[in-house]
């Protein structure tokens, strides 16, 4: 069973992928005859195929349709199969003239035609047909796998409801014909249709219909209405197939234009028409149909409908089809002037009403013209004041202050951001009202017009409140011998009243700004009225009190020149410290204090009103500590250094490498072999208790001793320069041989093999010691090379070098390959050839050497030669 089901759903997929081949379509019906229980229509199902789409499969032979009774939902009968009377061509009905790139189209039109006979119901009948698949590939829908997009195609065949008279109606048709659109162009869409009853035709855009993602080419029961949309792509839809570059389509006409999308492919495009008879709907139509937007081009003058310029006197005109293939302009300005300019810029010399022309490719087979109105009436404004913040369901107050120039304003259209208002949100009166039922920010627009055509549009934001903005300040605190003065926010006697409450000591309880003399804690309450009858509440509390409570902090030590923060409690609302110059604010509740006296008293006076009282604190200071870490010093490397601080009474060094105890005051570094600053925070428990630093650096001295190379050869009778470094002074034993053993480059002239040793010292006594050895060849200075040399990494004659003797420094030694390439080259005595050329080691063969060297006497001598190279 399972594989059963397994082979259906293939059979299913792979019917569906062969079956996409549905353009777009439609139901039509046409009436008969009729009796006094019955009605007969003969319908048409008409499907369109692109004959170019690659893979696709043919319409089909006979279509399957059902038809279901609205009064219940259930359809009448059993499926009715139809089969194709013919199938035409599609004719293309709009081209844009001389077109580039022009598409390659081949459309055809099945039609499916039958004749039924329904019993006259109530509210009709739905004949619907459905297909799994439309072309894939779709623009503004996305692909279901490989069947693309399903499609249901239906129509409603009218019913009593609509009048007993009606249902012998023939629905409307749209016509068949194909428009070219170029991408990104301006372009006109047909999809008129015509009522051979003379009903009245209403146009809209709606969304194309889906099908069921089960069906497949041969489905046979198309399901009951309603249908489900297209899951269009954003930001396309059903009311923007075409996207938003203002496609739009003419609601008497059915004619779609705007600007087409600017990718190439194709797009589903759904139409409704709505039949009206006598006022009263009596039937809705819609067609889809993918309308192919091509990578074409073409020339046009294209200008905006009108223009107007109520600022100033200057256009810039721009031609809207911005084709290259527009090669010349002409731009007439309706005042006597011209330009050939591609985007010219004109100011007119006087206002006025006048026809702008441009004419483009003059003279050519695609010349193409348009002209439009333009008017001239500058320094008009669009103005308004309004009455806000306002509170909730009272009027707001809007009053225009519109200015035109030329021609008076005659028009106001006024929108007051209020849709939950429904028809009150809107006026056209020159000066309004409005009540908001909700607090919240408002946003009015008024578009104001002239006479002369001019207009302009104002938005300005107004504040509704659920009561007036209104408080009358913070609660306080007064001295029972005082008077208060209560002030009011935001509210005057102009904007609206006031009452007080109660009436205790208080001398107006109707004023904006009472005094008041309670000798009692008393809160106030303050209500205010605005002038269109909005209220709101405030209440205050006067706190009374017979004194003033101040307590300084305690009195307190710190460091000299640190600063403290004098922290006072107290009831009191105002403060005046002493002295003032060591404060930051004296008449701040807790200042900064900066003494630097060894003690310094400070006052401090809190007054509520005529009450006041005083009280001090003393600050006493004390000096930091005099951290010492000792003086800098060098010594030598591997030498300990001790190390000695002063001026406190706890001592902690850091880093604490190569101490012998961090935490004392005189530690022990301990063979620092390297230069370190070592840092001891000091503090005194006796005095200031912050710590203070100090630094110390230990420069550490090391003495490399370098006598030069580690072994070095010559011949006999030739004299050979010691040449060392590394300090200030030298001593080499043994001084046999030596001209002078307490320089840094005697000369030494031995008979036989020697190792001399070297000692090198500084003014510090630091030192250090290196040796060289001196072997005595009884030969001629030269350089002597091998024969051959056997490199298989066995320790013995791997690598290719010459014995230097008696040589002073290597020019060269070079080695070549039988071509004539360079596989080897030093200037370094002792390093030598290893047989690996780029990477690769060498087979056996012979090889050229040549070299070129200096001996101690400053004798060039030159040589080459052969060697073999032996695997």
């Amino acid at each position: 069973m399972k594989r059963f089901y397994l082979l259906t759903i293939l059979l299913v997929s792979f019917l569906c992928s062969r079956a996409a081949h549905i353009v777009g379509g439609e139901v039509v019906y046409s009436f008969v005859s009729k009796t006094a229980t019955t009605t007969t229509y003969d319908v048409t199902v008409i499907l369109f195929r692109d004959n170019l789409c690659t893979g696709c499969a043919a319409l089909p032979a006979s279509v399957d349709i059902g038809i279901y009774n609205k009064d219940n939902g259930l359809i009448v009968g059993n499926f009715i199969n139809v089969s194709r009377n013919n199938e035409v061509p599609l004719q293309v009905t709009q081209s844009p003239p001389c077109l580039l790139n022009a598409p390659n189209f081949n459309y055809s039109g099945g039609y499916y035609i039958t004749r039924i006979t329904v019993a006259n119901n109530e509210a009709g009948y739905t004949v619907a047909y459905q297909t799994c698949c439309r072309v894939s590939g779709i623009q503004n829908a996305p692909d279901r796998g490989a069947s693309g997009q399903g499609a249901t195609y239906a129509t409603d065949l009218p019913g009593l409801n609509v009048g007993a008279n009606v249902i012998d109606d023939n629905g409307a048709r749209f016509q068949t014909g194909i428009s070219i659109i170029c991408y990104n162009k301006r372009f006109t869409l047909d999809f008129s249709a015509t009522d051979v009853d003379g009903d009245v035709l209403f146009y809209e855009f709606v969304n194309a219909f889906e099908a069921p993602l089960a069906l497949n080419a041969s489905w046979a029961t198309p399901e009951a209405p309603p249908y489900v949309s297209v899951n269009y792509n954003a930001p396309y839809s059903g009311l923007q197939p075409l996207g938003l570059n203002g496609v739009s389509i003419n609601s008497s006409t059915g004619i779609i234009t705007g600007i087409a999308p600017a990718a190439s492919g194709k797009y589903i495009v759904a139409v409704q028409v709505s039949s009206f008879r006598n006022g009263v709907i009596i039937d809705k139509h819609r067609k889809d149909f993918l309308v192919t937007v091509s990578p074409c081009d073409f020339s046009s003058a294209e200008l905006d409908l009108s223009y107007a310029n109520c600022k100033d006197s200057t256009f810039t005109f721009v031609n809207n089809n911005n084709s290259p293939n527009n090669l010349t302009f002409l731009w007439d300005f309706g005042d006597g002037n011209t330009s050939t300019a591609q985007s010219p810029v004109h100011t007119y010399a006087d206002t006025g009403s006048y026809t702008i022309k441009l004419v483009v490719n003059a003279g050519t087979a695609c010349s193409d013209s348009t002209t439009a109105p333009l008017i001239v009436f500058p320094s008009f404004r669009t103005g308004f004041s309004e009455s806000s913040p306002a509170c909730k369901n009272t009027p707001v107050f809007f009053r225009d202050s519109s200015f035109a120039t030329y021609g008076p304003v005659n028009s106001w259209s006024w929108n007051f951001g209020d849709p939950s208002s429904g028809l009150n949100n809107t006026a056209n009166t020159q000066n309004t009202t409005h009540s908001y039922a909700t607090a919240g920010q408002y946003n009015v627009r008024l578009i104001s017009t002239s006479i002369k055509g001019c207009r302009d549009t104002l938005s300005k934001f107004v504040t509704i409140v659920d009561k007036p903005i209104f408080n009358v300040g913070n609660d306080t605190l007064i001295c029972v011998i005082d008077t208060l003065q209560l002030n009011t926010v935001g509210v005057t006697a102009a904007t609206g009243t006031i009452s007080w409450s109660p009436n205790y000591n208080i001398n107006n309880v109707n004023s904006f700004s009472p005094l008041v003399s309670p000798d009692v804690t008393t809160t106030y309450i303050a209500t205010y009225t605005d002038n269109s009858g909005c209220f709101a509440s405030d209440t205050i509390v006067i706190r009374v009190v017979n004194d003033v409570s101040v307590r300084a902090m305690n009195d307190t030590v710190i460091c000299r020149t640190d600063s403290v923060r004098l922290n006072v409690v107290t009831d009191g609302l105002s403060f005046s410290w002493t002295p003032a110059a060591l404060l930051s604010n004296p008449t701040a509740q807790n200042p900064f204090a900066y003494p630097t006296a060894a003690s310094t008293t400070f006052t401090v006076t809190a007054t509520i009103g005529r009450c006041r009282r005083s009280d001090d604190v003393v600050v006493r200071t004390v000096p930091y500590p005099n951290a010492r870490a000792g003086n800098d010093t060098t010594v030598c490397f591997g030498a300990n250094i001790p190390l000695f601080a002063s001026g406190g009474s706890s001592y902690s060094w850091s880093p604490t490498f190569f101490l012998n105890n961090p935490n004392i005051q005189n530690p022990i570094s301990i063979a620092p072999p390297r230069t370190l600053d070592y840092i001891v925070t000091v503090t005194d428990t006796l005095g200031c208790p912050k710590p203070v630093r100090d630094t110390v650096r230990i420069n550490v001295v090391r003495i490399v001793a370098a006598a030069g190379p580690r072994d070095t050869a010559i011949v006999l009778g030739q004299p050979l320069q010691l040449n060392a470094t590394g300090g200030q002074f030298y001593l080499w034993t043994p001084s046999t041989f030596l001209n002078n053993p307490n320089i840094f480059n005697p000369i030494s002239n031995p008979t036989d093999s020697i190792t001399y040793y070297l000692t090198v010292s500084d003014s510090l006594g630091c030192f250090g010691r290196d040796t060289i050895s001196v072997q005595v060849f009884r030969l001629a200075a030269g350089l002597y090379v091998p024969t051959a040399f056997t490199p298989n990494g066995n320790g013995v004659n791997d690598v290719f070098r010459p014995i230097a003797l008696g040589i002073r420094t290597l020019d060269y030694f070079k080695v070549f390959n039988r071509w004539g390439e360079l596989v080897f080259a030093t200037s370094e005595i002792g390093k030598g050839w290893d047989g690996n050329y780029k990477g690769k080691e060498q087979g056996t063969s012979a090889f050229v050497w040549e070299a070129l060297a200096t001996d101690y006497t400053g004798k060039r001598i030159y040589k080459k030669g052969s060697v073999v190279l032996v695997k």
